[in-house]
């Protein structure tokens, strides 16, 4: 696992770890026993202190999420992922295209995230979504 720290999002560094561990397990590309990354890997990758890599592995731990073993690493325990459905599948397919449409039209990173942070804050709003 990759981690991508955006210093500039006002997001405390931590936190980023935390969400980014979560859509994998979300996503099923974290399962039950797989390793994540060791706090030096991910130092050397991102460039952030080792006490925020350990800050955010503890809050995932508090969790319950993943589990640290001593001299093995920090190992998942359990999974986000709902069961795949065929919803699912449709909706991911419509959102790449929105994505190519959007790319397309001229949109950034910045664009898409803003203007789909809207759309679903305005549901939550409204209560068509869960938060």
């Amino acid at each position: 696992m990759e981690f991508r720290i955006e210093r500039r999002s006002g997001v405390p560094t931590y936190l980023q770890i935390v969400r980014q561990v979560e859509q994998a397990l979300r996503l099923g590309t974290l399962l039950p026993g797989d390793r994540l990354p060791t706090a030096k890997a991910v130092v050397a990758q991102t460039a952030v202190n080792v006490n925020t890599v350990l800050k955010a592995y503890r809050e995932l731990e508090r969790a319950g999420l993943v589990e640290p073993r001593p001299g093995l690493g920090t190992f998942v325990l359990q999974s986000l992922a709902r069961p795949e459905s065929e919803d699912d599948a449709r909706l991911r397919s419509e959102l790449e295209q929105w994505m190519e449409r959007a790319a397309r039209a001229g949109m950034d990173e910045e664009d898409v995230d803003a203007l789909f942070a809207d759309v679903r804050d305005t549901h939550y709003r409204r209560g068509t979504v869960r938060g």
